[in-house]
């Protein structure tokens, strides 16, 4: 069970609904610590970036992304033969679609999550798809990290741990995607399996529209 000494921190509440409380144990139950740790942290960051940048958003819908988004690294998933993104955002898709929540906030969610590792798009997006990936670039990058107080920040931190994250995180990165190493074509994933990976050798943007089978 979620500590809920947790459920509020840097002024930020866990959304209090039926749907939030599932999420959260749904993630617990089926990542490790590592991802739990992570997940929650991002829905923090993202939310006061969010507050940040005069965003109004929808904190069940952010949570939610937030709490799926790694959910695709998951042993289940490694023989899926798509992105692990893809496999995160179905799954929250699912978990929604089975609480009947709407479908134009079910499609905010998935896309939050599908896009999570594709910069210079979602910014621009609904507010809750902007803030899953400023979440999540705050957390991995550390893009953006003295834009929150550092108050704040070691809060969140004391309570969701991060200990040896830069290494644990490309681990977790490495196993969830090492299988289907075709999914990292054109994406930010090929860098870690050129690095963890020997032998990987990554796809050609330029060499694949030069060998297409067109003549011309």
């Amino acid at each position: 069970m979620t500590d809920k000494g947790d459920e509020v921190l840097a002024g930020i509440a866990v959304p209090d609904t039926a749907v939030a409380a599932e999420a959260t144990e749904l993630v617990r139950d089926t990542t490790d610590e590592l991802i739990y740790h992570h997940s929650r942290r991002v829905y923090w960051f993202g939310s006061l970036q969010g507050r940040r940048r005069g965003l109004s958003f929808d904190p069940e819908l952010l949570y939610i992304g937030a709490m799926f988004h790694d959910l695709g690294l998951n042993e289940s998933f490694r023989d899926s033969g798509r992105r692990f993104e893809v496999d995160s955002a179905d799954e929250a898709r699912r978990f929604l679609q089975s609480r009947g929540v709407p479908e134009d906030s079910v499609r905010r969610v998935w896309t939050a999550i599908a896009l999570h590792t594709t910069p210079g798009i979602p910014e621009f997006m609904e507010p809750e798809v902007a803030l899953v990936t400023a979440g999540v670039e705050y957390d991995v990058l550390g893009i953006g990290y003295h834009d929150i107080d550092a108050a704040d920040r070691s809060a969140i931190v004391a309570a969701h741990p991060r200990p040896d994250f830069k290494r644990r995180i490309l681990g977790a990165f490495t196993e969830g995607i090492a299988p289907k190493p075709e999914t990292t074509f054109g994406n930010v994933k090929a860098d870690v399996l050129e690095h963890f990976v020997p032998g990987f050798v990554r796809g050609d943007f330029v060499r694949t529209i030069e060998n297409s089978d067109w003549p011309e």
